[in-house]
């Protein structure tokens, strides 16, 4: 799965509707180009790709106040969303995705009612605890060491990830199940964007005169 996808199709629901230069502020804003790779070209390109499959819907709306063709804003479309909530779903799920993509999906969790997101937390820790079993089963970090060489160093690490990773998502769960947070169904979320014209203190650029995105 692509982060930015996920990223992408999050931020314009986020907003309702939002052109490219507010998708990509926000992004920025919540650090998503240094941990994902939510640049700025793939952040345009993106959001052409998903019109392009009827995932966004692009209207276009009156020139830049400084002149230059009219701008393009996105909204998401039902498609759009169904897709969304998918890849939101397996992003919180799938203990084998990358760090770029769990992070999105933890960006977006609120999005879920409270229930689902503990209930698909807790079958990542069960594929991560599956996953472990696979691996210990033919190999064990404290004696497997030695017969491999260095090479063992990999699957030490691994086991190390997993279990990480299992300890960090139990204690999301032991937050979210503590109250933690507002979700969906429950009143007004944390929406972490950033009004039209508020100034982004991550901002890696200024836009260009007559963005068109």
């Amino acid at each position: 799965m692509s982060a930015i996808r996920l990223l992408v199709l999050g931020a314009v629901r986020r907003h309702g509707r939002a052109h490219g230069y507010q998708v990509r502020n926000d992004l920025e804003y919540w650090g998503a180009h240094e941990w994902s790779n939510a640049k700025p070209g793939s952040v345009y390109h993106a959001l052409k790709q998903l019109a392009k499959q009827g995932l966004l819907l692009a209207h276009e709306v009156a020139p830049s106040t400084v002149g230059g063709p009219p701008r393009t804003e996105y909204e998401i479309t039902e498609r759009g969303t169904e897709e969304y909530l998918a890849l939101l779903r397996a992003s919180l799920t799938s203990y084998d995705q990358k760090m770029d993509v769990l992070s999105a999906g933890i960006g977006f969790i609120v999005d879920l009612e409270r229930s689902e997101a503990v209930a698909l937390l807790r079958e990542r820790l069960t594929g991560l605890a599956a996953w472990r079993a696979a691996v210990t089963e033919h190999y064990v970090p404290q004696d497997g060491l030695g017969s491999i060489g260095h090479i063992g160093e990999i699957m030490n690490l691994w086991v190390h990830s997993a279990d990480a990773g299992a300890e960090w998502t139990r204690g999301l769960i032991a937050r979210i199940e503590g109250g933690a947070y507002v979700f969906a169904g429950e009143g007004d979320p944390f929406v972490g964007v950033l009004a039209e014209g508020e100034e982004n203190p991550y901002a890696t650029g200024v836009p260009n005169p007559g963005d068109t995105h």
